[in-house]
């Protein structure tokens, strides 16, 4: 996967995709509309983040390339690629359990905390992607 050059763009699908992991120095854009809500990202080598209406949504540590962002009631779906392994934090309900897939692999059931923040670590070869499947238990 390569990183998003635009640094947010919505795909045919109606999904979000965003994160430029290969950029030096932090680069953001603002006030990207979709479907009625106002979107930033934020993003470099050491740090991918993205906001919807000045709300955390997802965030990386070290920078990520994410693609086919989608976000329903009770799932949240995307793909992540990266240099290296990576952590990354998504905003959900909270107090919330949910089943954590990764490649259509079940890694465990976890719960988010008091402000609904769920933090999970994926493994990352340069080039190499990861399917990230988040299902309320």
């Amino acid at each position: 996967m390569a990183a998003v050059k635009e640094l947010l763009r919505v795909e045919n699908d109606g999904t979000l995709s965003f994160g430029d992991y290969t950029l030096t120095s932090k680069t953001k854009l603002e006030n990207f509309e979709f479907q009625g809500d106002l979107y930033k990202v934020k993003t470099f080598a050491e740090i991918t983040k993205l906001e919807k209406n000045g709300m955390l949504i997802y965030e990386s540590v070290p920078g990520t390339a994410v693609e086919k962002f989608k976000a329903t009631e009770d799932t949240l779906e995307f793909i992540v690629s990266g240099e290296k392994d990576v952590q990354f934090t998504v905003e959900l309900e909270a107090g919330t359990e949910y089943t954590v897939y990764m490649n259509d692999t079940n890694v465990g059931k976890m719960k988010t905390n008091l402000s609904g923040k769920l933090s999970v670590s994926a493994e990352l070869n340069a080039g190499a992607e990861v399917s990230v499947k988040i299902v309320k238990a």
